[in-house]
């Protein structure tokens, strides 16, 4: 184990491993464009329909249960099935990770609007607001810190997923796992996985830090 461990860091630290289209930089680069582009699309499609579930209390069944459906969901199955119906590209891969993130930006947007008081909105349209300056004068910025939870729990789970770019001949990190199982090189996958792993919890770690720094404020008049 000591001598697995030892390989690992010296795969992990080589500089010949960062170098080069095969080279973790590269490959790292990769991995993101996947993550953030369809992280990206997921909340251009997600957040708007979460809002208007939340906003006029209408579909909340259909934001509940799209929880549910997106931890069922086989996403390498997914992934086969628009590969075999689109063709090698690397769409299906975008399909299988938008369809992954939506529903947790979804179920948090509309957690967060659903959690906005209701008297807090009727102040609002006793002050003579109208409809789209309560939901985005008063229900958004109220709701705002459990959309971007659902932002940043979309965005890890995409990160964390996006491996199986590879499975379909594609880049990404996902590389070293696939390569590395095919080759039975336990460095290589225990190398893909790490860095997968470490992608994973910085982005979550700076996210989290933007959200606490964005409401400081809030929390300190909470106090």
């Amino acid at each position: 184990m000591y001598e697995l461990f030892k390989n690992l860091g010296s795969w992990l630290i080589s500089g010949d491993q960062w170098s080069g289209t095969d080279g973790i930089a590269h490959r790292m680069a990769e991995h993101l464009e996947y993550s953030l582009f369809a992280t990206l699309i997921a909340a251009a499609i997600a957040l708007p329909l979460g809002l208007l579930i939340g906003h006029t209390g209408k579909g909340a069944f259909l934001a509940i249960n799209l929880s549910s459906f997106g931890r069922a969901l086989p996403t390498v199955g997914l992934v086969v099935l628009v590969f075999l119906v689109s063709g090698l590209s690397l769409w299906s891969v975008y399909v299988a990770l938008v369809v992954l993130a939506v529903p947790a930006i979804v179920t948090n947007t509309y957690a967060g609007m659903s959690a906005v008081d209701p008297e807090v909105k009727d102040a609002a349209r006793g002050q003579g607001m109208r409809g789209h300056q309560v939901l985005f004068q008063v229900e958004i910025p109220l709701a705002l810190p459990l959309i971007m939870t659902g932002l940043r729990l979309s965005l890890i789970q995409v990160v964390s997923t996006a491996t199986i770019a590879a499975y379909v001949s594609f880049g990404g990190l996902g590389r070293y796992v696939f390569d590395g199982l095919a080759q039975r090189d336990l460095v290589q996958v225990l190398g893909g996985a790490a860095l997968v792993a470490i992608v994973a919890v910085v982005l979550d770690l700076a996210l989290a830090g933007l959200q606490r720094y964005l409401f400081r404020h809030r929390r300190t008049a909470a106090h």
